[in-house]
């Protein structure tokens, strides 16, 4: 069989159901983790101190700990403790909780960066400390984050590779288990890989015109 024919006959369908199952992966994981991340950076701002104690110390643990190791703790680990999760829903919540984490610090920083002079003059009409970071921080805090956070994002496309070391057979997975079976794995990996160039590619250009769309004038690179 050739190289094209392989490809058309075999390679392809099989990947196309891979992806499908990233998609499926990757598009709710990076909604619900920027959703979380945004949370978790207020609360770790402006929280009372027993809420950021708890929110610096999941940070602190899910970024110190290896992705693959939160993947196998959930899938392998809490069987043992009687909460039994299959492999995609333990795929999707590490990468929620890893992007949440990650995306956080974005936020943290973005929320440090707003004056401290627009909280005061909220309080100066009125509002309540909930309101201000609600209706005056949180919105800039968010357009000035966005850039940190779709890189985040950019990111969770690459790793979401990792879901098949834990039987979720999305793209790598339907790969790899095609190379077990054809030991053909050039033109596999390589029309793999394609489809990640692809998705990064059309990410990156989706969050640059978000990024322009709500760029805020004299601060960050201009709008297009």
């Amino acid at each position: 069989m050739g190289e094209w024919q392989f490809l058309t006959d075999q390679v392809l369908p099989r990947l196309n159901q891979g992806v499908l199952i990233s998609l499926a992966l990757i598009v709710p994981a990076a909604c619900i983790g920027f959703c979380f991340g945004l949370a978790l950076g207020v609360a770790r701002v402006f929280g009372p101190a027993w809420l950021r104690r708890i929110g610096d110390a999941f940070t602190a643990v899910i970024r110190g700990v290896p992705l693959i190791v939160q993947l196998m703790v959930l899938y392998f680990g809490l069987p043992n403790i009687g909460i039994y999760l299959d492999a995609f829903t333990a795929a999707l919540a590490g990468f929620i909780m890893c992007t949440g984490a990650y995306q956080s610090e974005y936020v943290r920083g973005a929320l440090l960066s707003i004056k401290q002079g627009q909280t005061r003059a909220a309080y100066a009409l009125g509002l309540t400390r909930l309101q201000a970071v609600l209706w005056i921080v949180a919105p800039q805090a968010t357009r000035r984050a966005l850039p940190g956070c779709g890189n985040e994002i950019i990111y969770l496309i690459k790793y979401s590779s990792l879901a098949y070391l834990i039987t979720c057979m999305e793209l790598m997975g339907e790969a790899s288990r095609l190379v077990s079976h054809t030991f053909r794995p050039t033109v596999i990996y390589l029309a793999a890989g394609l489809y990640y160039l692809v998705m990064v590619t059309a990410a990156t250009w989706m969050l640059h015109r978000l990024e322009d769309h709500y760029a805020i004038p004299g601060f960050g690179r201009p709008k297009q």
